[in-house]
């Protein structure tokens, strides 16, 4: 009979794993090591300097013994589930030898009172650490690390009445106020008399059956050959590779809070699995470290219907009068965005509705507030408003000096103001937008006048009480709108620098950078720069030349792409070592 149960355990984990090969993960991380490694030798980032530094530090975890036991050239992957079932994780790394790993695990606890008890089976062997659940088991090619993750609780103590009112029917608010109340009243009535030795002997049992199952999760991947495990979903041509599954996430927060759900009625209005699938697939976040870089992609992938919506929000043709208040020169640092925020007030409506279908709203509820953000909002008047273009910039560091106040009290407890003139440094910037608006721009402004917060100085109107960030201002010209502290660096709009960011915006919506070495020449220019921290800015600035990312507007196979890119100056040796370098340099 005890085989029996096995074999029906067994039967029911090949079931729900055998998912595991079909690639249905919530996530996967998958490190390319076959591609990184012919970008960086393995013994150069061990041997570093850095590293020798700590050798004999107590904490020093010698990474060459590591090295010794992994195929550092072939790809490690984590992946799991968090919706399934039976949630696990699992952590596949090839490994030189199954003897040399097992002798591994043995000498690692030579100083330890604990002896590691190895289960040596024909095909893989198995250890489980004292008080953890995780596994380690292994055969001669990998090492998988893999936990159940599912959580021991009580039905008897932990209450779950979702399925008490129907779904299917029509919601009535009165007899969910009455559940309310019963099962808060029942709820303190039993948690007031737990029964602990009978909770912790059913938490026993749970574990009891989670290890075995375990078990037969492990025997299951090795008994007919370990297959590794592989997905679609990431790219292997990237140094590092990661998946999310959206979808599983909405899921999981929706189960994550449902317990409040118990207590009221939010749950009608927790977006549903298959509603946020609706509209997000999945995503994807790829790292790459070449010699002159280091980028990360992030990689949303949406639905057909999502696709065509933000398709038409982010192909914005700029508005060229924009340019005429770029700096000619190459700032510090920069952000550029441009959408059709027309489009997306047409398509708000639309996906409201899509991310609140519930069976417990009805549907002629959901138009309804559709159609009544449709008419509050005038999509064609409001988008004149702010009609998509942004761009803010960083020019410099300036010394200023302002009229500071401080409060105390004299003699008699009376209180006292003194102001003193000090100085400072304030960085200049500016933020530019457009607004086709024909009058709201120019009233608003009259406004500010009237009310004294404006103080019209030649073709610019000064903020009132803005001194100490450097007498903001704002300046309208026809469909341009300028919030600065400086007017020396509005020029022709015809420099280098605006040539470049032309070209840039021309295929994406949104771009940006910032400069170190223009960074640190402009703070060791401050009366208040550290000589240490401007060396340290400096060292940077030598290796590294900016940070920079963008968007492009076109979305491929339903897929919009955001990168995210730091350059260096150098480029003899790959940017892991540089980093390393650097580590080092500013370690001495």
């Amino acid at each position: 009979m005890k085989y029996f149960y096995t074999f029906l355990l067994l039967f029911a984990i090949h079931l729900t794993f055998g998912q595991a090969n079909q690639q249905q993960y919530d996530y996967f991380v998958q490190f390319n090591g076959n591609q990184l490694s012919k970008k960086v030798n393995v013994g150069d980032v061990l041997n570093h300097p850095l590293m020798n530094k700590y050798k004999e530090s107590k904490d020093y975890l010698d990474l060459n013994k590591y090295a010794a036991l992994f195929q550092l050239d072939q790809n490690i992957t984590i992946h799991g589930n968090f919706t399934d079932s039976i949630p696990y994780y699992q952590v596949t790394i090839p490994i030189k030898s199954r003897e040399s790993f097992r002798q591994f695990m043995i000498q690692k606890h030579t100083d330890s009172i604990e002896v590691p008890v190895i289960q040596d089976l024909v095909k893989y062997s198995v250890y489980v650490p004292k008080n953890q659940k995780m596994s380690f088991a292994w055969n001669d090619n990998y090492l998988v690390i893999v936990e159940l993750t599912k959580k021991y609780t009580s039905e008897k103590y932990n209450w779950n009445y979702q399925d008490s009112i129907s779904v299917t029917e029509p919601y009535d608010e009165a007899a969910e106020i009455a559940v309310d109340t019963a099962v808060t009243d029942q709820t303190e009535e039993d948690y007031s008399g737990i029964n602990t030795a009978e909770y912790e002997k059913a938490e026993a049992d749970f574990n009891a059956l989670r290890s075995e199952k375990q078990n037969l999760f492990i025997k299951s991947l090795f008994e007919n050959g370990f297959v590794a495990p592989a997905s679609q979903k990431v790219n292997s041509t990237a140094d590092i590779s990661s998946w999310l599954n959206y979808s599983s996430v909405m899921s999981k927060f929706k189960d994550t809070y449902g317990a409040l759900s118990q207590f009221a009625s939010y749950n009608k209005f927790l977006p549903l699995q298959q509603n946020a699938s609706n509209l997000v697939k999945g995503i994807n976040l790829d790292f790459y470290f070449d010699n002159n870089n280091a980028r990360v992609e992030e990689i949303i992938e949406y639905s057909e219907s999502m696709t065509a919506v933000a398709e038409k929000i982010i192909s914005r043709k700029v508005n060229k009068n924009i340019f005429n208040y770029f700096p000619d020169q190459k700032p510090l640092g920069y952000m550029s965005y441009h959408i059709n925020s027309k489009a997306a007030l047409e398509n708000f409506p639309s996906l409201t509705a899509q991310l609140f279908q519930n069976p417990q709203l009805v549907k002629e509820d959901v138009t309804l507030v559709a159609d009544l953000i449709s008419t509050i909002v005038d999509e064609e008047a409001t988008a004149t408003l702010f009609d998509g273009d942004l761009s803010m910039f960083l020019y410099n560091m300036k010394e200023i000096e302002v009229t500071t106040k401080s409060y105390g009290y004299d003699e008699n407890y009376e209180e006292t103001v003194t102001e003193q003139r000090v100085k400072k440094n304030i960085p200049l910037f500016s933020v530019v937008f457009t607004s086709t608006h024909p009058t709201f721009g120019d009233k608003l402004i009259q406004l500010g006048i009237r009310k004294k917060m404006l103080v019209q100085k030649g073709d610019f109107y000064q903020i009132t009480g803005t001194e100490y960030y450097g007498n903001v201002f704002i300046k309208k010209d026809n469909d341009v709108v300028i919030i600065a502290n400086t007017l020396d660096y509005f020029n022709t709009g015809k420099g280098s620098f605006t040539k470049e960011a032309k070209k840039t915006l021309k295929k994406n919506y949104i771009s940006g950078q910032l400069n170190f070495d223009g960074i640190a020449n402009a703070y060791n220019k401050t009366t208040d720069a550290k000589e240490s921290e401007s060396k340290k800015i400096k060292i940077v600035s030598q290796q590294f030349r900016d940070i920079t990312f963008e968007s492009p507007k076109k979305l491929i196979d339903n897929k919009l792409i955001f990168e995210f890119k730091l350059n260096t100056i150098k480029s003899d040796k790959n940017i892991i070592l540089q980093t390393l370098d650097l580590a080092d340099e500013l370690s001495k």
